[in-house]
């Protein structure tokens, strides 16, 4: 077989901020109770961010302890791609800040917002340039503070979400273009506008001159999430003529535990395959997916040479898979 460039997985990195939220904080916030969110989410406990936590310090730290563990130095890297939707500013991006406080002072950075499914779309867009040697080392971020945008008089959104950070570091790798090669082997990705009053904030620079609210439909995203999931999954499997059998470990966005058992049911992927942190973590959008990748690596259980799939789904509607092998 010819020779392929592959994007291949050097170090993975987290950060979460200090304050933790359990459910039991809530019940003096809004009508609620421990019970009620864990049998509707899954969800027992989240991160908060302090005023001073943002989403560019704890992407910071979530790049450093990648950077770390992939045996790398900031200068290393020639491209920085952040996938958020709670960015510090409307301009200049969360990237170049987070490129500035590595003392990157080279390559490109961009900010990318494809809300739960940014992670996805920014590993899956690294790997384009990385494989069309626009840049040799990526270092891709989902970072959130969600905490900043949800309503917090609204029981529905408030207690879903919550704030953290998780970074992976790319490197170009030559491969022989088969399934047996590490790093990314395929992606798809999908988006459809007509879903984009389901779940949204109703703020922005260009409407309100606000920042806003999270607003959802909560059994409409329900509603579709499973199917989407598993179209573009399947679609993977397609892709690479393969089954989920040959799935080592499935990482899917952690936004409710419901959806995540009945996306592997319907997969056939049994519940021992599935990485799963939603109770720890809530949805933390697009820093949900490398979180749980991050928890993952560290606890032994992702294991170079095998076979992972991520899958994430978001406001837009957005959805998206990628297959890897570690």
């Amino acid at each position: 077989m010819s020779q392929t460039l592959r994007s291949v997985v050097r170090g993975t990195g987290s950060a979460l901020p200090a304050r933790v939220m359990s459910n039991q904080d809530f019940e003096g916030v809004v009508e609620t109770s421990d019970e009620w969110i864990r049998q509707r989410t899954g969800i027992a406990r989240r991160h908060i961010a302090a005023p001073e936590e943002t989403t560019v310090s704890l992407a910071e730290v979530a790049a450093r302890r990648a950077l770390e563990m992939a045996g790398f130095e900031p200068a290393d890297i020639d491209l920085v791609i952040l996938a958020t939707a709670t960015p510090n500013n409307t301009f200049p991006a969360s990237s170049v800040q987070v490129q500035d406080r590595l003392g990157i002072r080279r390559g490109f950075a961009f900010d990318l917002q494809a809300v739960c499914s940014g992670f996805v779309y920014a590993l899956s867009t690294a790997d384009l340039y990385l494989k069309a040697g626009m840049a040799t080392r990526a270092l891709v971020i989902g970072a959130e503070t969600f905490s900043r945008i949800v309503d917090w008089t609204d029981r529905g959104t408030c207690v879903l979400f919550g704030d953290g950070a998780g970074a992976v570091v790319l490197e170009a790798m030559p491969g022989e273009g088969s399934n047996a090669d590490r790093g990314v082997l395929t992606s798809q990705l999908r988006a459809d506008g007509i879903h984009g009053d389901k779940l949204y904030v109703d703020g922005g620079p260009s409407t309100t001159g606000t920042v806003g609210k999270l607003r959802m439909e909560g059994r409409e995203v329900f509603k579709h999430a499973v199917g989407m999931i598993t179209d573009v999954i399947e679609a993977s499997f397609t892709a690479l003529d393969i089954g989920p059998d040959d799935i080592d470990w499935f990482v899917p966005h952690q936004a409710n535990r419901r959806i995540i058992d009945a996306s592997a049911k319907k997969l056939g992927i049994p519940p021992e395959k599935v990485v799963i942190t939603v109770e720890d973590h809530g949805n933390t959008s697009a820093a949900s997916i490398p979180l749980a990748i991050d928890r993952a690596v560290r606890d032994g259980r992702i294991q170079q040479e095998q076979l992972v799939l991520l899958e994430a789904m978001g406001g837009g509607f957005t959805w998206g898979a990628v297959v890897l092998r570690w």
